[in-house]
Order: C-alpha cells, then sequence, then structure tokens
C-alpha cells in the first residue's frame, strides 16, 4: 500500500506492506528508535506515540492506519538543549530509572494532561495504567506527571 504519513512534522510516503506495524514503521524505516518496542501486545505501552493528537500504542496498529494522519513520537517534542516540559519534569523528579519506559510514559502522559482539566495523584496512577515501569514504584513517575502538568500550564501540548 502506498501511504502518506507526516512524523515529527516531515511527510513521507511510503509503500508498506499491509502487515507492518506502526512501531515497525517508525523504528526500521524511520529510524526513529526512542519508540520502543516491549512487549508487542500493547500491554507494556513502550511503544506509545501521538497520533492525530492522540496518545496510541504503535504496536497494536498497522501503519496504513495512520495513512494521512500525523505522527508525534519523542524525538519530535524536545531536543537536548530544548526539552519538553514532561521530559524536564522526568528529569527533575527522577522519573526514570532504566528509561526503556520512559519515552513511552511521557508521550502517555503529556496526552493525559492536555485531555484533562487537572489531575492529581490518583488521576495519573489511572490515566497510566496502560503503561508499565518494571524498575519503580510509580511515585516519581507520578510526581513527574504532576510537575510537568505544572510546567505545561495545565493542558498545552
Amino acid at each position: 500500500m502506498n501511504m502518506t504519513i507526516t512524523v515529527n512534522g516531515a511527510s513521507h510516503q511510503l509503500d508498506v506492506p499491509d502487515n507492518e506495524l506502526l512501531v515497525d514503521l517508525l523504528r526500521e524505516r524511520l529510524r526513529l528508535t526512542g519508540t520502543h518496542v516491549g512487549c508487542d501486545t500493547s500491554q507494556c505501552g513502550a511503544c506509545t506515540v501521538h497520533l492525530d493528537g492522540r496518545a496510541v500504542k504503535s504496536c497494536s496498529l498497522f501503519a496504513a492506519q495512520a495513512d494521512g494522519g500525523s505522527v508525534t513520537t519523542i524525538e519530535g517534542i524536545g531536543t537536548p538543549g530544548d526539552l519538553h516540559p514532561m521530559q524536564r519534569a522526568f528529569r527533575e523528579c527522577h522519573g526514570l530509572q532504566c528509561g526503556f519506559c520512559t519515552p513511552g510514559m511521557i508521550m502517555r502522559a503529556i496526552d493525559l494532561v492536555a485531555r484533562s482539566d487537572g489531575l492529581d495523584g490518583g488521576a495519573v496512577r489511572d490515566g497510566l495504567e496502560g503503561n508499565l515501569c518494571r524498575c519503580t514504584g510509580y511515585h516519581n513517575i507520578v510526581h513527574a506527571v504532576l510537575k510537568g502538568q505544572e510546567l505545561m500550564g495545565g493542558n498545552d501540548e
């Protein structure tokens, strides 16, 4: 299938097999390896990206399903010299350990903040339910999301 997709602001026209997953297109074809493959069953959330402004698990979508869409990956939200507010919050609050889940966690957290009228710790835990971290007890992650909410000014992406 011939498809057009915008990824991190750049348009791409690609010929993709019907069974190619979005995560594989991002990682293998576009070399955006910040999107991680953790489980291949959409259980862990390490592959979370934004598709048309919503957090999705890219291992559970065919690339063709994103035809005509706009994808934002962790590489598209900030730079090493100018981190996204949620990235800064994760750094400041030590919201990561090994870092494997962090890109997906940050992408989900940005969407969670953007779609809420104000989160508390319980709402953050509920909102991150589909993103797993095998290293932490989530305490610092919750603090990081709340700090990110503050830095983002509430609901700004």
